[in-house]
């Protein structure tokens, strides 16, 4: 785990891939305990300390994440979440190449549902609930612009609109890019490269970028993150 940055409220750190962002039960430690552990450290305090989770990244996603080191960092960085405004930027290898060098998505959250909540493995209730669910007028909506390519891979930079459940993995994937390495959402053509993929728990999905306003001024703080080492292995 790097910081990035850290002031009095919020503090900004890189998840590694293969990390849960908050603990799921397993004991296995989350980036949430990195951070919590870190600040002890810090501060020498020796109790419980304060830290607010705003926003999560996939297990097998790298990249910048934000935390609240008080409850008003907490508050001021959910609200600009709510709201839209802040904004993140992701880069992508994607199996095969887009038609187009640059494009939108825009798709109801139904369609997102359908491939997110793993409809294979539910029973009948629960899927005419998920479907009751799906029925809401949410969108999930990105955009994403192509970098480079090779005749394999291309990466990809993508802006999210919204911030749905896997959205970026299953919007590229229903565009006929998959993520590399993304065998839950990439189906054949995902899996087919599978094996040349260097590492198990990580896709190439990678959250490089984000811009945020400080919990007690207006002032904007941009981040950012260059991309994997290891990427170049697949696409220079």
């Amino acid at each position: 785990m790097k910081v990035l940055y850290e002031d009095n409220h919020i503090i900004a750190v890189v998840k590694p891939a293969g990390v849960l962002t908050q603990g799921d039960g397993s004991g296995k430690k989350s980036l949430f305990d990195m951070v919590k552990d870190y600040l002890k450290e810090k501060y020498k305090k020796p109790g419980n300390v304060f830290l607010g989770l705003v926003h999560r990244l996939d297990k097998p996603v790298q990249g910048i994440v934000l935390f609240g080191k008080t409850s008003k960092g907490a508050s001021r960085l959910s609200e600009q979440f709510r709201n839209h405004t802040i904004q993140k930027t992701y880069h992508a290898i994607v199996v095969g190449k887009p038609k187009e060098s640059r494009g939108e998505i825009k798709e109801k959250v139904s369609k997102i549902s359908f491939f997110a909540e793993g409809f294979t493995n539910k029973t009948d209730e629960e899927l005419l609930e998920a479907v009751k669910k799906a029925t809401k007028t949410r969108t999930a909506e990105l955009s994403w612009e192509l970098v480079k390519s090779n005749d394999k891979y291309s990466l990809l930079k993508i802006l999210p609109k919204t911030g749905r459940f896997h959205q970026i993995r299953v919007q590229l994937a229903n565009m006929g890019c998959p993520i590399l390495g993304d065998a839950k959402y990439g189906h054949s053509r995902a899996s087919e490269h599978r094996s040349g993929w260097h590492d198990s728990n990580s896709i190439a999905l990678a959250a490089t970028a984000i811009s945020f306003k400080l919990a007690t001024e207006d002032e904007i703080i941009n981040l950012e993150i260059s991309l994997p080492r290891e990427w170049n292995n697949y696409i220079k």
